[in-house]
């Protein structure tokens, strides 16, 4: 039988030389091709589907998923939470840590398990923190995937107006009221062609409250943050070396689409698919289709090449 990678599916902890904390959960064989799942702001680990880790796993990849800082079972920092105004106005408190530390925290976790290189798979905010990986730590990047993310610049991945409504609404303090702030602006920024599994989607907010070590508001206001102290990063995404995939869909009120045709314009030879209808969300009609080209890229990079061929 093959060696599986521990205590699957279960919580488990590295710490950095900082003291933070990064809760992880480790899937499939061992022997497998590492792949590093990183999610977006306000989500844990769980926030990654049992059926998206598991295909991934059947494609022959050993999966580890993250919950990033501020989320989740990892630590929550200390500093105090920049306030509405100071988000809507793009002025980070002097104390935010930045996606740089975020992306310490993920290097951290390989360092933990002792894996030297690494397929990146990250979303949204995830996406970021991946891209950013690939810039400052190549030697340990095999691959990158970046799914409805952007680069920082102001001008392009920007969310609609009806979305920043959605987020400025006042942030939930219990469990039945996450939930239900979840699947209200899930089903606004799901697309136009991939409508949410309510059922579903309530058992992943429930789940994500129910394991928030802290403040789950304040955490992701910090969040926001660091994605604001980090800015444009468009020169930083140009020197990516890694064989880079491009994921998003056309109807993203969240992070527009222009934000993904900028990261492939910044990534040299990065490849770009654009999914009819896909806003900001992975419903399980798209779950195949988004783990098969993830897969084609990352093995098309163990065959010695750098282009992933769409069909």
């Amino acid at each position: 039988m093959p060696e599986t990678s521990g205590a699957e599916g279960v919580d488990q902890y590295a710490t950095s030389p900082s003291g933070i904390r990064i809760c992880f959960r480790d899937y499939g064989d061992k022997a497998d091709p590492a792949m590093l799942l990183v999610a977006g702001l306000g989500e844990d680990l769980t926030f990654w589907t049992d059926s998206f880790v598991g295909s991934l796993v059947t494609r022959g990849f050993r999966v580890v998923a993250i919950d990033n800082r501020d989320v989740g079972q990892s630590t929550f920092v200390t500093a105090p939470p920049p306030g509405l105004w100071r988000q809507i106005a793009g002025r980070p408190r002097d104390d935010a840590y930045a996606l740089a530390d975020m992306a310490q925290d993920g290097i951290g976790v390989l360092d933990h398990l002792g894996i030297s290189r690494v397929h990146l798979v990250g979303r949204s905010m995830g996406g970021m923190i991946a891209q950013t990986i690939a810039a400052t730590a190549p030697e340990r990047v095999l691959s990158l995937t970046s799914l409805y993310s952007t680069t920082g610049a102001k001008k392009v991945g920007q969310p609609a107006l009806s979305t920043i409504r959605l987020l400025a609404a006042p942030p939930a303090r219990t469990r039945t009221a996450a939930v239900r702030a979840h699947l209200r602006l899930t089903r606004h920024i799901a697309g136009t062609e991939h409508p949410i599994d309510d059922a579903a989607e309530a058992a992943i907010a429930a789940r994500g409250w129910d394991r928030g070590a802290g403040d789950l508001a304040a955490g992701t206001a910090r969040q926001i943050q660091a994605i604001q102290r980090s800015g444009d990063r468009t020169a930083q995404l140009s020197k990516i070396t890694a064989p880079t995939l491009v994921i998003n869909g056309d109807r993203d009120p969240l992070v527009d689409p222009s934000g993904g045709a900028a990261t492939v314009q910044a990534i040299r030879s990065a490849q770009h698919v654009v999914i009819p209808g896909m806003g900001h969300h992975i419903p399980e009609t798209l779950v195949d289709p988004i783990t098969s080209y993830i897969a084609q890229h990352a093995n098309r990079v163990g065959e010695g090449g750098n282009h992933v061929r769409i069909s």
